[in-house]
């Protein structure tokens, strides 16, 4: 069994590469992670920007 590590994108991102990575992690389309990124922080009206700042820092880049 493979051990799969979480990383940021560091050549296909939009911003910090933090969906790229998290797309690459779960085997989906980033397209996709960055989507529902969007909705949730739309929902929780911005707790999602301070989440992924938070990714950013705490998530290596590969």
């Amino acid at each position: 069994m493979v051990k799969k590590k979480l990383y940021r994108s560091k050549k296909k991102k939009m911003i910090a590469g933090v969906c790229e990575g998290i797309g690459e992690f779960l085997e989906i389309d980033p397209t996709v992670v960055r989507v529902i990124w969007a909705f949730v922080t739309i929902l929780s009206m911005g707790v999602g920007i301070i989440a992924y700042i938070l990714a950013w820092i705490i998530i290596p880049e590969k």
